[in-house]
């Protein structure tokens, strides 16, 4: 059986002619991703309260990501900032879903929230092993506020009236 050197095809079907279009591709992909990251002034104008909990803890999500970036890159400026990111986005979803008149105990949106913070203490406590000792204790006091708004979520929803 003879064998076949496919790079050449490889090359010649490849997307990409250029290096110049490497970078076109490179710098369209991450203008989407900067474009749909949202800000916490842009999720409080949100008017309904369950979608304005869900983009704010999605943005939570998102900004664990960034301080995660932010220490491998070595920018612990960037990385308190995200941290402080996540705190405020977490605690924008507790209060928009406080300001709804609905039960806990009865609204997939408490539980949903509860479930979400569940996994972003996961992930907090997961980089918090990843960073340096000297840098844990700024992931403590979010990872602590986060614990709170958890707890707060759990109560509300197994408490009876």
């Amino acid at each position: 059986m003879e064998r076949v050197d496919c790079r050449e095809d490889r090359d010649a079907v490849s997307p990409f002619s250029s290096n110049g279009d490497r970078m076109l591709y490179s710098l369209i992909i991450l203008l989407a991703l900067g474009a749909s990251t949202l800000d916490l002034k842009t999720i409080r104008d949100e008017p309904n309260p369950e979608r304005r909990s869900e983009l704010a803890l999605e943005n939570a999500n998102d900004a664990i990501d960034e301080a995660e970036d932010a220490y491998k890159a070595g920018e612990s400026a960037k990385m308190q900032v995200a941290l402080t990111a996540v705190a405020d986005s977490v605690d924008l979803a507790y209060e928009s879903l406080s300001a709804s008149v609905k039960n806990p105990r009865h609204d997939k949106g408490f539980k949903k929230a509860e479930q979400r913070t569940r996994e972003l203490l996961r992930r907090l406590n997961g980089f918090r092993q990843m960073v340096d000792y000297t840098d844990q204790p700024q992931i403590d006091k979010i990872r602590d506020r986060v614990a709170a708004v958890n707890d707060n979520l759990l109560n509300g929803i197994m408490k009876k009236k």
